[in-house]
């Protein structure tokens, strides 16, 4: 079956507009690269692919990647996942791997997917919130500990707008622009004040100015809509970019800039474009994850390159990193292992390459030993 007969009236690619993807109605292609060993790739083996390789068909509109998984929401708002499933974190009632992308029953209403290393959160388009997955540091928000296989209900609100997922840790913001966290919390990564776990959501503050928000490994990157930017948890490798390795258990501000847009963290090295398309990084600098041409760990924001027109970033377990810019290129660098940068090679670089030369990505994500992007 064709794209358009699957969804007739749809845009297929042509005119791509990345600012405006999001809310289109174009079909994007998935693919996906890496390591493959259970099958987390989804192309149906378990073979390791040093290039982008196309998952399944066309008609995805959001992606997310755990340790060992992927996870993403079709343009009907259908749900699927593939990959490791030794804790339920493919959502499908059972803990059996898979090397395809599998519907996670027959709902058409999912919106949002994050992925943590072991389970997830998704958003559902009447702004209800649900988890599934590993959840022994109370990260499912479900107020106990245990793992579950199929979505379950975070509570019975309706006002979820945005969500983000740490190694074990969550968070979360409401249409009113409060800011929540709940899970592992033993460097201060939830931004409450203490080290502290929680299983049920606990709202951070009282400001209702939270815009965009990233959860790294054990730390949690967060912007404001005044444009500023702040940082809570671990910061061993300087990840919070305050300029020293302190941890802090309550959300810290980032320099004095106003112009911060969107944040992105990784394992132990975090991201940051401003609203002028400029990219920004700090944190661990090993195997040259953070793009600045070395291996240097940084405790301070430092822009990559001179560019003006980057989109969005993933940085993976595995010291790899992914991004777009607005003309619809797809960039990597850092660690190769595993062929994860697409780059055709097991080579680490420490500046951005292009992979390929298409010209119509959108959005990436990545997991412990693999990357997807839509394009």
């Amino acid at each position: 079956m064709s794209i358009r007969q699957m969804f007739p009236g749809s845009i297929v690619k042509p005119g791509f507009n990345p600012l405006a993807a999001q809310t289109s109605t174009v079909l994007y292609d998935l693919y996906s690269w890496g390591r493959n060993n259970v099958g987390q790739m989804g192309v149906g083996n378990t073979t390791n692919y040093s290039s982008p390789k196309q998952v399944y068909n066309s008609n995805w509109l959001n992606i997310a990647a755990g340790m060992y998984f992927s996870i993403a929401i079709a343009t009907n708002g259908t749900i699927w996942s593939w990959g490791q499933n030794n804790t339920g974190q493919l959502g499908l009632g059972n803990t059996t791997d898979k090397s395809s992308p599998t519907q996670i029953g027959s709902l058409t209403t999912w919106d949002k997917v994050s992925a943590g290393n072991s389970f997830c959160l998704a958003i559902k388009t009447d702004g209800t919130l649900w988890s599934w997955g590993q959840g022994y540091w109370g990260n499912l928000g479900l107020g106990n500990i245990t793992y579950y296989s199929s979505p379950k209900q975070v509570g019975s609100l309706t006002t979820w707008s945005k969500i983000s997922t740490g190694d074990s840790h969550s968070i979360a913001i409401k249409t009113d622009g409060t800011l929540w966290s709940w899970g592992k919390n033993a460097s201060g990564q939830l931004g409450l004040g203490n080290t502290t776990n929680y299983s049920s959501p606990k709202q951070i503050g009282a400001l209702t100015t939270w815009l965009n928000i990233a959860g790294g490994g054990y730390f949690t990157l967060a912007a404001k809509t005044d444009g500023t930017m702040w940082s809570w948890g671990r910061n061993n490798g300087g990840e919070l970019a305050l300029g020293n390795s302190t941890n802090y258990s309550s959300p810290m501000q980032i320099g004095a800039l106003t112009t911060w847009s969107k944040v992105f963290g990784g394992s132990f090295s975090g991201f940051a474009t401003t609203s002028t398309g400029r990219l920004y990084a700090w944190g661990y600098g090993g195997v040259g994850v953070l793009g600045l041409g070395n291996t240097t760990t940084y405790s301070s924001p430092k822009q990559i390159g001179a560019l003006t027109n980057w989109l969005s970033v993933a940085s993976g377990y595995g010291s790899q990193t992914v991004a777009t810019k607005t003309d619809g290129t797809l960039w990597s660098w850092g660690s190769g292992t595993d062929g994860k940068l697409g780059l055709g090679n097991t080579t680490n670089y420490s500046s951005p390459k292009q992979v390929g030369s298409t010209t119509s990505w959108i959005s990436v994500a990545c997991g412990g030993q693999h990357s997807l992007a839509l394009g």
